[in-house]
């Protein structure tokens, strides 16, 4: 079995009070992907809220911040190859300005801000995402005023 190289998407620290697709993974056409990790913390508020976040598959993509290779792109091995997914404002990026449409959220969790949130499954339970396919992590209720940093962790599951 052909085991493809791994990347990072996150969004480095944004303010964020409403409840948006905080990251979005939209992948290129040249095989699907496996969902290794996903998480959101937030680094300015000592106040203890309550939130929820999911992972949502995406009908439709949300309009955000283009990602940028190298810098909300990542290799996780810098020998790896350009990541296939699809950078752009209707694609792979950061903190949504207007939401697309939301299909299902095999994944939503409640949390608290002071503690995080993180993601990490067996890899029975990993989420495989087809070529083409769009992934969010997304607030599931509007968090309180925050510099929060949010990550997936991906692997591509391309060539033979």
């Amino acid at each position: 079995m052909f085991i493809g190289p791994c990347y990072t998407l996150k969004n480095n620290g944004v303010s964020i009070s409403t409840a948006i697709s905080v990251i979005q993974l939209k992948l290129g056409t040249n095989g699907p992907a496996e969902l290794l990790r996903a998480s959101q913390t937030q680094g300015s508020s000592t106040t203890s809220s309550q939130i929820a976040a999911k992972i949502v598959r995406k009908t439709a993509a949300a309009t955000v911040t283009a990602g940028v290779a190298g810098t909300t792109l990542l290799k996780q091995n810098p020998l790896n190859p350009a990541s296939d997914a699809s950078l752009g404002v209707s694609a792979t990026g950061i903190t949504a300005t207007a939401e697309g449409t939301d299909g299902e959220a095999p994944i939503e969790r409640g949390h608290n801000i002071l503690n995080g949130w993180e993601w990490l499954p067996t890899p029975e339970e990993r989420e495989l995402l087809p070529q083409g396919g769009i992934v969010a992590l997304k607030n599931s209720v509007a968090p309180p005023s925050a510099t929060y940093y949010a990550e997936i962790a991906f692997r591509e599951l391309r060539g033979g």
